[in-house]
């Protein structure tokens, strides 16, 4: 599988990303995304450990046009 960037966000009614969509068209949801991005298959994120033990998706700002996944547009 090639890397490929998010370029959108679904969110719930909270602001909270539920799914990202990728460059590539295919919709993954928060959790399958953060084990790619895990394995390097996601291009321009990280995978962040919160104080509270959970797994969070950070962007890079030299990969991708903004500082925060939050920023992205929605679908």
């Amino acid at each position: 599988m090639k890397n490929s960037k998010i370029i959108k966000v679904r969110k719930d009614h909270e602001g909270k990303i539920t799914d990202v969509l990728l460059e590539n068209g295919e919709v993954l949801p928060l959790n399958h995304a953060i084990m790619m991005a895990r394995e390097h298959i996601i291009e321009g994120v990280g995978v962040f450990k919160g104080k509270d033990g959970g797994e969070y998706l950070v962007a890079d700002p030299d990969v991708m046009d903004v500082e925060n996944l939050k920023d992205l547009p929605r679908f």
